[in-house]
């Protein structure tokens, strides 16, 4: 896990020494372990580095045996295999990850990148023989685990890890594009490649650039759902079988680093199921973080985690997020994610960080168990009878309806439209077209956005062995009834886990994941609503008595509107007003 960062000038100039270490120093908090840069006529790279994996050979940039020069972010899980097939024709200079990738980029570009296997983006310039012109390859991985934003103007093509950086080195100024702000309310996250910041963007999960002389040459995307959809499994039991062979295969390849790691461990099923692997894989005890939450009316899943990491004596650890962290951490979190999303599991996210950086620098996680094996209860009831209670999946807005928001219209659905029509294939069950969208949507713009910025504010890698293109290819093999039967969601999943893990209590009815948000704001909405409704970035979005009244009574869905709304709020000031003073909520809120 590291930052990255590049400039390629458009009109042959050496890109701005200052501009590139200034997005270098922006990005630190990424890779605190070391940083380099490279410059060669119109191309600049940066690279900030997290050591996981050769730890004294890896620093980068990575020189190839061609003279080309790579930047990367994540990890390339089967470096291994990738310098195995390559039978010793190319002499390594580190055990890096990413030096195995070198040479197939510097001979055949683009058409190398379906062979990695990992969570990356990456930069390589390769220069062209006779030629000034910058060549330069752009990549994100297939499930877009990693960000990558770009900047284009008539001078210069930039990019970086997180936007934040492209505004310190000057290219523009951070200014809200109105239309999106409205989709990040109302959704919780943004869609699609546009961003909350006008003239930023996305690249795409699985896109791929080639740029010559800093403009677009070729583009290509991997996706990471198959096409056309892999042979079902025969029976169950095969499917049991299947899911076991591949998910040991992406967790012992996810497990690969030179440091410490361990495991994010909640009360539910994808992260016992981790946890079960990492036990088989592991001679020595696994360290497992929970978080829980006191007060409130949340499901605390402290007991239960518990009694899975004792089944499996993880080494375990605990931590307690309290009201006052309410108070005291949420300006902090706001000001760790430079793109907002109002999911409030960011909350429990940024302090199980806190808590694993004392002790690993890697952990595993459970995102995307959910997506690929349909956990989700609007999953379950896009397959009930209507009547009894089904129906297609949710595409209100938050705030529809409440009367709060000055504009409360459906413009902000364009981009959420479009991803639908994305993820739809011919073959497709309405069950699999629900998982496509969620996949090519909200998980790497709302739930990796999150997994990534609140460890990355504490030196700490995420990674995601559910999201691995094997796993997908099995988890779309699958049909919609070893999926979802019985009203319960992760049919052959659950069947593993009562084979192999008895503690988690496999077809018990799982709670969903909640945070007392609600019950907090509550306890001093009289105080904050006003706080809240009189910033301008609030003032100029909602009418200010329904604010103040969502406050003072924020009950079921008024709730997570009132944690939005303060959310936005904290993040404005950061990110758009440039009060970055430390305090708790009011104090932030009161300047």
């Amino acid at each position: 896990m590291c930052g990255i960062a590049g400039i390629l000038s458009k009109d042959g100039h050496l890109p701005d020494r200052a501009a590139l270490e200034a997005m270098m120093a922006a990005l630190r908090h990424r890779g605190p372990d070391g940083e380099g840069a490279y410059v060669k006529g119109d191309v600049g790279l940066a690279h900030t580095r997290l050591a996981i994996i050769d730890i004294e050979g890896g620093d980068q940039p990575l020189i190839g045996p061609g003279g080309g020069a790579l930047v990367g972010n994540g990890e390339i899980y089967n470096f291994v295999e990738l310098r195995d097939a390559q039978g010793g024709a190319v002499a390594y200079r580190s055990n890096a990850d990413f030096e195995p990738t070198l040479d197939p980029f510097e001979r055949d570009g683009l058409s190398s990148l379906p062979s990695l296997r990992g969570m990356y983006v990456l930069a390589m310039h390769r220069p062209a023989a006779g030629t000034a012109v910058s060549d330069v390859l752009l990549a994100r991985d297939p499930f877009g685990i990693k960000p990558l934003y770009v900047f284009e103007n008539e001078t210069l093509f930039a990019f970086a890890s997180e936007p934040q950086a492209l505004f310190s080195a000057g290219f523009l100024t951070a200014e809200i594009d109105k239309l999106k702000r409205l989709e990040v309310l109302q959704l919780q996250y943004s869609s699609g490649s546009e961003t909350v910041f006008r003239n930023v963007r996305r690249l795409m999960p699985g896109e791929a650039l080639r740029l010559v002389g800093g403009r677009v040459a070729d583009r290509t995307t991997l996706d990471p759902v198959p096409s056309v959809i892999p042979d079902p499994p025969a029976d169950l039991d095969a499917a049991i079988e299947g899911f076991d062979a591949a998910f040991e295969d992406s967790v012992r390849i996810h497990q690969r680093a030179d440091v410490p790691y361990g495991m994010f461990l909640s009360g539910g099923l994808d992260s016992a199921a981790l946890l079960t692997m990492m036990a088989r894989l592991n001679e020595s005890a696994v360290r497992t973080f929970t978080c829980g939450f006191d007060g409130g009316n949340a499901h605390d899943e402290r007991e239960a985690a518990a009694r899975v990491a004792e089944s499996f004596g993880a080494e375990h650890s605990e931590v307690t997020f309290t009201q006052e962290d309410f108070w005291n951490l949420a300006p902090a979190v706001a000001g760790a994610l430079d793109e907002p999303t109002t999911d409030y599991a960011v909350l429990p996210t940024y302090k199980l960080g806190a808590l694993a950086c004392n002790s690993v620098k890697v952990v595993l996680s459970g995102e995307g168990g959910d997506e690929m094996f349909a956990g989700y209860g609007r999953y379950r009831k896009l397959l009930t009878p209507w009547w009894r209670g089904g129906r297609r999946p949710r595409t209100k807005g938050l705030f529809e309806g409440m009367g709060i928001l000055r504009e409360d219209n459906r413009d902000w659905a364009a981009g959420l439209d479009s991803v639908r029509a994305q993820a739809a294939r011919p073959g497709f069950s309405p069950l699999q077209t629900a998982q496509a969208t969620d996949i090519h949507g909200w998980l790497h713009a709302d739930l990796l956005l999150k997994l990534d910025r609140c460890l990355m504010a504490h030196g700490v890698e995420g990674r995601t062995p559910f999201l691995d293109r094997g796993i997908a290819r099995f988890a779309f093999s699958l049909p919609d009834k070893l999926k979802i039967r019985d009203d319960l969601g992760k049919w052959v999943l659950r069947h593993w886990l009562a084979r192999y893990c008895p503690a988690v209590g496999a077809f018990e009815r799982k709670r969903g994941f909640t945070v007392p948000v609600g019950a907090w704001i509550a306890s001093r909405g009289a105080e904050l609503g006003p706080l809240v409704a009189g910033q301008p970035a609030i003032a100029e979005l909602c009418h200010r008595e329904p604010v103040e009244a969502l406050f003072r009574a924020p009950k079921g869905r008024g709730g997570r509107a009132a944690w939005s709304l303060l959310f936005y709020a904290l993040w404005h000031r950061h990110h758009i007003d440039g009060a970055r003073g430390s305090g708790d909520v009011f104090e932030v809120l009161a300047g």
